[in-house]
Order: structure tokens, then C-alpha cells, then sequence
């Protein structure tokens, strides 16, 4: 229904109200879109409504598990939505940009994995025997109430899924306790769920929820942890609007790619493969309709 007028609309975009009159102009129609409301985000398909297929939505089900409890947000960004891609597939940068909460030397000095499919990257870091940077010190410390600050064991797990939803399996776990075997009787794992939409070349919207395994009532805590978490991607707004503006004064200059964004050249790779893919559909299907 219209905010203003109250002209109201069917799902598929048909005027079925107009105030005050009783005949319907048949010509009063909008555009209609599918759309699946899962996992506490909606989806929408915004091309050809034969194509769109439910099982391509990244399975999120981490959102609504009962074993997990967060909360999250909306942050608007003035760059290309691949620069938040970059961003979010090499996590070194913790070590240098936000080494006041979750970063420290060990996340730029331990070595990592990178593996692909079509439409997935999956880049694999485990940091063993570290000393816990701030944030985590403080959250190991109201997980486990005797924890006297020692050494942890700590993973990144971040998987693209295309076009452009990444999620972070990250945890913490008293150093030497089994966590890389699949025992987590002493760790806090969680995910950082995230999901981009953009909006223009320039701009772009940023979904993000960040989920924790541990005191789920604890409601002044998930809102501790948002607050966290905001702070942490203001800082890499701030360098990501720089990046923009960079790239925007040099348009010819050729960007230098290190040995830790081999994760995000995957991802890029694979989004140049997937667009062109689809230009090449859509434009076939033009030429086929105009013959």
C-alpha cells in the first residue's frame, strides 16, 4: 500500500484499491520482484523472475539457530561492493587496523589456506599458542570465569559465497584444549555473517549479524558485542572510502596484489567469470528477440 495515497497492489504488482472510486485503471501496475524471507534477511531476485531459484540463497541457518545469539546491522559505504569483499577475505589487516581490539602480530604472521569451487572461496587460518588481543581477552574472560589470560588457540574460517555473502567462522579456545580436533569444551566460537548489496559502482549496502555460542540471555553483552563490532567496521569504512578515493584518482594505475589477497583474487576472479557468464545469457537472449 502507498504510504500516501493508499493505492494498494497484489503481490504480483496488480492495483486492487484505489481510494475513493470504484473503478480501477487497469494501466496502474508495479513492478513485482520474488522475494524469500529466510534467516532473518529477505532476499530479493530483481532479474527474470523464470530465473530465480530459492536453493542459490547461502545457507545463513546460523541466524536462527537457538544455540546461537547475536544481533547486527546496516552500514551504507561509499566504495564498490568489491572492496568489501577484499576487505572481509583477507583478515590480516586486523593486525595493523584494529590492533586496539581483535588484532594482533598473530594474525599477520600465521600462515593460511585458500581453496575454491565455482562459487564458493574458502580461505582456512588457525594462530596456535597466541597471546588473545584485547577484545578476545575480554570475552574469553566472561565465557570462562577462572580464565587467567594464557595463551589460545584461535581460527578464521571465511567462505565466499557468490556473489557476494561471506561468512566467518571464528572462535577462540584455551590454547592446546583440542579445538583444531573438534573439541570445544574450552573455546567461544561464533560467526560474523555478512552480505552486500550493491547499490551503485561507487556504493553499496552492508548486512552483517555477529553470532556468539555462549551466554545467550545475556542481552547487555550481544549489545556489547554489536558496539564491538560496529567500531571495528568503522574503521575499516574509513579505509575502504580511502581505497575508493585512491582508485578514483588514479583510474590507470595497476593495484599491486600481495601473497594475502589471494582469497579476494579468487572471489574476483570467479565474479568476472560468473558476470561475463551472464552477459553473454542476457545478450544472446536480446538478439534472439530481435531476430
Amino acid at each position: 500500500m502507498c504510504g500516501y495515497h493508499g493505492i494498494t497492489f497484489d503481490p504480483q504488482g496488480r492495483c486492487t484499491f484505489m481510494p475513493s472510486q470504484e473503478t480501477i485503471n487497469p494501466s496502474a501496475s508495479v513492478a513485482s520482484f520474488p522475494v524469500i524471507d529466510r534467516h532473518r534477511l529477505c532476499w530479493i531476485w530483481l532479474g527474470d523472475p523464470e530465473l530465480a531459484d530459492p536453493d542459490l540463497i547461502p545457507d545463513l541457518s546460523m541466524n536462527t539457530d537457538p544455540a546461537c545469539a547475536g544481533g547486527g546491522e546496516l552500514l551504507h559505504v561509499d566504495c564498490d561492493y568489491r572492496l568489501v569483499l577484499d576487505n572481509l577475505m583477507d583478515l590480516t589487516h586486523e593486525t595493523f587496523l584494529h590492533g586496539s581490539s581483535i588484532g594482533n602480530d598473530a594474525v599477520a604472521e600465521s600462515p593460511f589456506t585458500v581453496e575454491h569451487t565455482d562459487t564458493t572461496v574458502t580461505v582456512r587460518r588457525w594462530m596456535r599458542g597466541i597471546t588473545p588481543p584485547p577484545a578476545i581477552l575480554a570475552e574469553m574472560r566472561h565465557r570462562f570465569a577462572d580464565y587467567d589470560g594464557g595463551p589460545i588457540d584461535r581460527w578464521q574460517i571465511i567462505r565466499w559465497h557468490a556473489p557476494a555473502t561471506i561468512v566467518i567462522d571464528a572462535g577462540v579456545a584455551i590454547a592446546d584444549t583440542g579445538a583444531e580436533q573438534g573439541d570445544f569444551t574450552w573455546a567461544t566460537r561464533g560467526y560474523v555473517v555478512n552480505t552486500i548489496t550493491p547499490e551503485t559502482d561507487r556504493t553499496a549496502n552492508y548486512f552483517w549479524l555477529r553470532l556468539r555460542d555462549h551466554s545467550l540471555e545475556d542481552e547487555e553483552f550481544t549489545r556489547a558485542q554489536v558496539e564491538l563490532v560496529h567500531s571495528v567496521f568503522e574503521e575499516d569504512r574509513a579505509m575502504l572510502d580511502a581505497q575508493q578515493n585512491a582508485i578514483d584518482a588514479h583510474p590507470r594505475y595497476a593495484f599491486y596484489n600481495l601473497n594475502i589477497d589471494a582469497g579476494g583474487m579468487w572471489v574476483r576472479r570467479l565474479l568476472d567469470r560468473l558476470i561475463g557468464t551472464e552477459a553473454d545469457r542476457v545478450g544472446n537472449r536480446a538478439i534472439a528477440g530481435n531476430r
